[in-house]
């Protein structure tokens, strides 16, 4: 008999809630985004985010248990995002599968949010097994991780200081582009001319380490100086600098730096496959880049599906399916934690 995991994410702004057999095989996978709450605030306000959640969690786990056409005694197990996200969406999350948990008397799996990203690519590619490097950008992060198995994580590169998905919010916002701003960024920067603007591509010494805020303030500083000369010169701050090609110059220079540095890494660790995850892996010069550089140095690449992009509960199902097979448990004491270092022991 198939192992079936239920799952539920709320580590942001979409509730959400799946059932995936094996971890592999998406039996139902359903989302609820409360997007469209934050967008006149230009990002995620944290209150209104909780809220939703109440409302929408025992909905969308009812609908997935529907649309897999299974109840909760069907279930192998209970699987909830932990960590890392937003504290009170979290919990909202964590609370619904102990009460399922309690209830059920079924085993309680406690996944994170960064390791479900990864393990999106396992439901779209059945191939795909660790070992392998996997380059995750999100919202908040940007990692380069060493997947040795599938519960088995080595970060060799993480941001010092802004994640990509923030820069992205920031420069989306000067742009007047409506939350969220990374995809309407995407398609305006795919019209413009990269070389618009010549911005940094940081690095550290001795490290594979990514940095942002360089790039973000740079294209903000010119932008703020075109503002300036359009005033002088009484003309179209656009005639100066178009949004398009600042949009162009801030996605190149931001993916060149994300795939200058897995390029080092490829070189440091000798692997062949190339996985993307996390939201960001749904910019489209990002995916293009990518598979350029995998053929130039002969690798097998791996990108999930747009709708495995995005925060969604197959994913958490996924990896709920792979470290119950570990021996993963919590009991009904767990608690959700903002901060969760990837490879590391969930904090109590």
């Amino acid at each position: 008999m198939k192992k079936m995991f239920l799952a539920i994410e709320s580590s942001c702004d979409e509730t959400a809630a799946a059932v995936v057999a094996e971890g592999r095989e998406i039996l139902s996978n359903v989302v609820q985004s409360s997007a469209s709450l934050h967008e006149r605030f230009g990002g995620v306000v944290p209150e209104l985010a909780s809220r939703a959640h109440l409302e929408a969690v025992v909905p969308v786990v009812d609908q997935a248990l529907a649309e897999a056409d299974l109840s909760v005694a069907d279930l192998t197990g209970l699987g909830v995002c932990a960590g890392p996200g937003l504290l009170g969406s979290l919990i909202v999350g964590v609370s619904a599968a102990k009460a399922l948990a309690f209830a059920s008397g079924k085993p309680l799996v406690p996944v994170h949010h960064l390791a479900s990203h990864i393990a999106a690519n396992y439901l779209a590619f059945q191939d795909l097994e660790p070992p392998f490097l996997a380059l995750v950008v999100s919202g908040a992060h940007a990692h380069i991780v060493e997947v040795q198995d599938y519960n088995s994580f080595v970060i060799l590169a993480r941001t010092r200081d802004d994640a990509p998905g923030e820069a992205y919010d920031k420069i989306s916002r000067e742009l007047g582009l409506a939350y969220p701003g990374g995809p309407k960024l995407d398609k305006l920067a795919r019209m413009g001319n990269a070389q618009a603007l010549d911005l940094p591509h940081p690095h550290f010494e001795d490290s594979l380490d990514f940095s942002f805020s360089g790039i973000k303030t740079a294209s903000l500083n010119a932008l703020n100086k075109a503002k300036q000369q359009a005033k002088t010169r009484l003309v179209r701050r656009e005639d100066i600098l178009a949004d398009k090609d600042l949009a162009a110059a801030f996605q190149e220079a931001v993916v060149a730096s994300l795939l200058e540095h897995v390029s080092q890494a490829l070189d440091q660790t000798g692997y062949d496959k190339l996985v993307l995850a996390g939201g960001v892996s749904a910019n489209s010069w990002l995916r293009d880049q990518s598979e350029a550089l995998s053929r130039e140095r002969g690798l097998k690449l791996y990108v999930p599906p747009l709708t495995l992009c995005t925060d969604n509960a197959a994913m958490t199902a996924a990896q709920s399916y792979y470290a119950y097979e570990a021996g993963e448990r919590a009991d009904l004491k767990l608690n959700a934690t903002a901060m969760w270092e990837l490879g590391s022991p969930i904090p109590h």
